[in-house]
């Protein structure tokens, strides 16, 4: 019984882990800039990166982008793929940032 009790412990965290994987290779600014420790300026330089030299082929080539050390890769590691597809939650629109009709 323990052991089915830590399998699902471990698919209920494998996938909830999945589920907020960002792709550096699919993403788009505002999907990058909602990753802790990736603000504007980090998420266009990975932009810039990836139109320069292609698709990332790890996370680890991250460490090429100008603004990112081996520890902060590592801090934003667990969030980050190359495979499969953004997942990540839109942002909540804030009344003052719809754009409202004007009948003619």
């Amino acid at each position: 019984m323990k052991r089915l009790l830590l399998a699902f412990i471990t698919f209920v965290i494998s996938t909830s882990i999945a589920m907020a994987t960002v792709n550096l290779n699919t993403a788009t600014k505002d999907d990058l800039d909602k990753v802790k420790g990736i603000g504007p300026v980090k998420a266009q330089s990975i932009i810039d990166y990836r139109k320069k030299n292609g698709p990332f082929k790890s996370v680890d080539e991250l460490e090429n982008v100008k603004g990112f050390g081996s520890k902060s890769v590592k801090k934003v590691r667990p969030e980050l793929t190359v495979d499969g597809l953004t997942n990540v939650k839109p942002a909540a629109v804030k009344a003052s940032d719809k754009k409202h009709d004007v009948k003619k």
